[in-house]
């Protein structure tokens, strides 16, 4: 298709959006080039092994580690006229109004374009547009008047085993933003520093950061100064491409009362339960730590549980079979992607108890194999993800999980046992409050 170039000596086709950081200027993806090491395994996630964050319950005025300057436009709600807004790898980007066509490759993205009320906005998932659509529905279903319409979403990646995104796509959804790692999109197949700093002149800027989920290390070219930030501390970020700060300040406020609530009642750790994070499939086991950095762990690490894989060698590559399973044996067990997405837990857990020696593992006899949180959280996924996580874990201590049906909505929870105010964030994302 025809690209249109920047004229001579003239701005770019994009003159409401401007890239002002030092991203590609500064050397930043220089050889990251066709360099896969890192990249951010995607909603797949068969064998993903480490799901890391570090703990990080915000301070609703401020964002702990970020080292930039940001311009008051930035923390303004309704304030007319540019701003920027500065998050590593990209630099400082500038605008000059909000961003209307938005593409995401990650879940985590959509769900904050959501919460900052431009769900509208979004043009594109990453992987598996329908499945992850379906994730958010199930937690939108309890938050009166949210929603997000994915019905044509574009899907980016067209790969079955590696990450492959075609280019032209970039072009043919003529986005506002790149609400998308650049790093990560110089790691894919075919891809090159030419070409994600094609895209930048000739169509928009890229923002987001991606290897922040499990710490994970990002390809060649983009170490040196690549920084990692908590789910809440992106979430303050992405509030400022929205000029939406009210909106996180309050939210950040009602995930620090649900923080604050689950660790006040925590059990001593000494009668906290030893938990398993894995994916089965094909009669196989992939672990992942809980308690390990990354905003993949932001649902779990917070309940303080004890890591059945604490002290195992746990990689992208690591699987246990039903035996070494067996000797290492949680108490729970926690299957991610399991609300509403890829894994119907229930049928697993049937499995498990049919096999002999699955049916010998603690959790399985327990009735403690759980559906667990998609990794790949954004903040509203987060609030749900880590009341239930309480609830599965702790049961005396936050009531029963009322279990899951897959397919279904998010369980409806009555109303004096749930440990978050629901009203609350529909009104905050609602623009009653």
């Amino acid at each position: 298709m025809e690209r249109e170039s920047e004229s001579a000596g003239g701005p770019t086709r994009r003159t409401y959006v401007k890239y002002g950081g030092a991203l590609l200027g500064g050397g930043l993806l220089a050889g990251c080039a066709n360099d896969g090491a890192g990249s951010e395994p995607t909603a797949t996630d068969t064998p993903a092994s480490s799901d890391p964050e570090r703990d990080g319950t915000p301070t609703p005025t401020a964002t702990a580690g970020d080292t930039s300057t940001e311009t008051d436009a930035e923390t303004a709600t309704t304030a007319e006229g540019p701003y920027s807004v500065t998050m590593s790898p990209v630099g400082t980007v500038e605008f000059d109004a909000v961003p209307e066509s938005v593409m995401v490759y990650s879940l985590i993205y959509a769900d904050l374009a959501v919460a900052y009320g431009h769900g509208d906005a979004v043009n594109s998932l990453g992987f598996d547009a329908q499945t992850g659509g379906n994730t958010l529905d199930a937690y939108y279903e309890r938050l009166d008047g949210v929603s997000f319409d994915r019905d044509d979403l574009a899907q980016l990646n067209t790969g079955s085993g590696n990450l492959t995104v075609d280019r032209e796509l970039f072009y043919e959804l003529d986005s506002d933003l790149h609400l998308v790692d650049p790093c990560l999109v110089a790691s894919f197949e075919g891809w090159s520093h030419a070409d994600v700093e094609d895209i930048r002149e000739t169509v928009a800027p890229w923002f987001g950061n991606v290897y922040s989920r499990t710490h994970g290390q990002p390809p060649k070219g983009c170490r040196d100064r690549y920084e990692y930030y908590t789910l809440w501390e992106i979430a303050a970020k992405v509030a400022g491409v929205f000029r939406a700060r009210q909106r996180y300040e309050r939210l950040a406020e009602v995930h620090a009362d649900l923080v604050d609530r689950i660790r006040s009642n925590l059990p001593p750790e000494g009668e906290r339960p030893t938990v398993g994070s894995v994916i089965f499939m094909d009669g196989t086991f992939y672990p992942s730590k809980i308690n390990t950095p990354g905003f993949a762990n932001a649902h779990v690490r917070p309940l303080g549980a004890t890591d059945a894989f604490a002290t195992d060698d746990v990689t992208f590559e690591t699987s246990y079979d039903y035996e070494s399973l067996l000797d290492v044996d949680p108490d729970v067990l926690l299957h991610r992607y399991g609300i509403n997405s890829y894994y119907d837990v229930a049928a697993i857990r049937e499995t498990l108890a049919d096999h002999s020696v699955g049916r010998q593992l603690t959790a399985v006899d327990a009735g403690a194999v759980y559906p667990s949180g998609h990794p790949v959280q954004g903040p509203l996924m987060n609030l749900f993800q880590l009341e239930m996580t309480a609830k599965q874990l702790y049961p005396e201590q936050f009531g029963e999980w009322p279990g899951y049906t897959h397919g279904d909505p998010y369980p409806e929870i009555p109303a004096e046992e749930r440990l978050f105010d629901r009203q609350r964030v529909a009104d905050i994302l609602n623009g009653a409050l």
